[in-house]
């Protein structure tokens, strides 16, 4: 059988919409099959957004996103109003804020974590229930690349902050269910190709305002190739036929 190799930067390119697609089905699971009603049991939105953003780190132990980092996974966001949020969030009890602007889970942030974690165990098992074992290959697959991706970003030097860094490897604690694996991994990969675009927009001279009202176009590709570059890495450690077998995979899951 012929099989079709697709080169990183390819794959890369390929993948980043099956990558958000599937993992904005988890999310949006996941607060329409409980996780809005669990926000409000501990003050709404206002307490809780960040925490969701943030949970793959604040959920572990002693996990803390630093003040680069926070900026990093906010970029496209008005700072100050991200302050003002993070504000509300401390003041509910949810988050606790050092001397340094690192940003922690209290003991109520991470008691909300933990049954957030739970929620979202709930809906991806039934939300993907049927395709185990296309949710074990794509978490074994993400995996790999996750591991890969750290070892690069040790070995290279960021031209932008990292959002990624910031946030992997994803909190999983012993148990952790398949569904769970593969919304928080999918979720941190999407923080690996954002740097990467950032690195690319910032790269050509825009800044996150000025990339938010860039129009299609020639230069708009080009940073979005730039963009698949920059993000490759990773995917060298896959073969061409797990490449491919991600990319099927990803299309086949409900969502």
């Amino acid at each position: 059988m012929n099989t079709v190799e697709l080169a990183p930067h390819r794959i890369a390119g390929l993948l980043a919409p099956a990558v958000d697609r599937t993992f904005r089905a988890g999310i949006l699971a996941g607060r329409d099959g409980g996780g809005a009603e669990l926000s409000q049991r501990y003050g709404g939105i206002t307490a809780t957004g960040f925490l969701v953003d943030l949970r793959t780190r604040l959920a572990a132990p002693g996990g803390t996103v630093d003040g680069p980092g926070f900026a990093a996974i906010t970029r496209y966001q008005d700072p100050v109003a991200c302050r003002r949020t993070v504000d509300k969030q401390v003041a509910h009890g949810m988050i606790y804020r050092g001397p340094d602007g690192a940003l922690s889970a209290t003991e109520r942030g991470a008691a909300f974590l933990a049954e957030l974690y739970q929620v979202h165990a709930e809906v991806t098992e039934e939300l993907w229930a049927g395709h185990d074992d296309r949710v074990a290959r794509l978490v074994a697959m993400l995996g790999r690349l996750l591991s890969y991706a750290l070892v690069l970003a040790d070995e290279e030097a960021n031209p932008v902050a990292s959002a990624f860094a910031a946030l992997a490897p994803p909190y999983e604690p012993d148990g952790t269910p398949s569904g769970v694996l593969l919304l928080n991994r999918l979720s941190t990969l999407r923080h690996h190709r954002a740097d990467a675009h950032a690195a690319a927009w910032s790269a050509a001279g825009h800044t996150a305002s000025s990339i938010a009202a860039l129009p299609a176009g020639p230069e708009r590709l080009a940073i979005e190739l730039e963009t698949d570059r920059r993000a490759a890495g990773p995917y060298a450690v896959l073969s061409a036929e797990e490449r491919l077998a991600m990319l099927a995979d990803l299309a086949a899951l409900p969502g």
